[in-house]
């Protein structure tokens, strides 16, 4: 399944079920909320950490539908992006970008 495809049908079912559509900024608190409730499993080592990840990417690709972003299109050119970049290590291990190559 492609991200584009996870984008429409959570959109659908948000729509489906009479959730928030329009707030954008809800919108955004409710994902930090679900950030909140991922990283709680994880360091509870909680059996649910998969679906709160899930939950995370559900409310995320509503942001990007509600603001028109085809998050499909923007993570494959972020990836590209992020595959040119070039890093060196200082002393203390810290990645710093030299280039954007």
């Amino acid at each position: 399944m492609q991200l584009r495809d996870i984008q429409q049908r959570a959109w659908a079912n948000k729509v489906a079920k009479g959730f928030n559509t329009t707030d954008v900024a809800v919108e955004f608190g409710l994902l930090t909320a679900e950030v909140g409730e991922a990283f709680i499993a994880w360091r509870r080592d909680l059996p649910d950490l998969g679906e709160e990840l899930a939950d995370v990417l559900l409310f995320l690709t509503s942001i990007a539908t509600m603001t028109g972003v085809d998050l499909n299109e923007a993570v494959q050119a972020k990836l590209a992006k992020n595959e040119r970049r070039v890093y060196r290590h200082d002393e203390r291990g810290v990645a710093i970008r030299v280039s954007e190559e």
